[in-house]
């Protein structure tokens, strides 16, 4: 008699699949992996790459609520947002550069420029914490910012060009 696999069929083993298919999340793995020099993650699945962006309601309540942010967690974010901009240029043909400041606390802005064209301004606060619940949430949010960038490019084409 055949042994199944306990996660096999189940709804997350499918929405981690569906969520491992979507482009942004697809554009953060390769942009990880072009990262990798030395290529130590070379034999490592996509979700298991993804993993560090996993942050669970549990592990979010044992990271102090006041922290400094870690190298590690610094290069998440500027991973995070740099994926959102090459999903943006490759949908758009137009580059969209992340400007990050954070402070040693954990405090900043992170703004996504084309041209001239803000697309995308947002108040960080709790770097330390930075990650999503699920590789759904991940996607989801990615999806989300790239496509509100993109409205904000086909409002205003000749600023993004600019």
């Amino acid at each position: 008699m055949k042994k199944m696999s306990i996660t096999a069929g189940t709804p997350a083993v499918s929405e981690n699949d569906a969520a491992l298919a979507t482009p942004f999340v697809r554009c953060l793995a390769r942009l990880i992996r072009a990262q990798d020099t030395y290529g130590s993650q070379d034999g490592v699945s996509d979700a298991q790459l993804l993993a560090h962006f996993i942050v669970t309601e549990q592990q979010r309540r044992e990271i102090p609520i006041i922290g400094d942010p870690d190298p590690d967690v610094m290069l998440r974010l500027n991973i995070f947002y740099t994926a959102v901009g090459l999903a943006i240029e490759a949908r758009t043909g137009l580059v969209a550069s992340p400007t990050m400041m954070i402070s040693h606390e954990g405090f900043g802005r992170v703004l996504l420029t084309t041209g001239r064209l803000v697309v995308f301004s947002k108040t960080v606060r709790d770097v330390h914490r930075f990650g999503f619940a699920t590789l759904r949430k991940l996607a989801e949010a990615g999806a989300k910012l790239v496509d509100d960038a993109i409205a904000a490019i086909e409002a205003y084409p000749e600023v993004a060009r600019a």
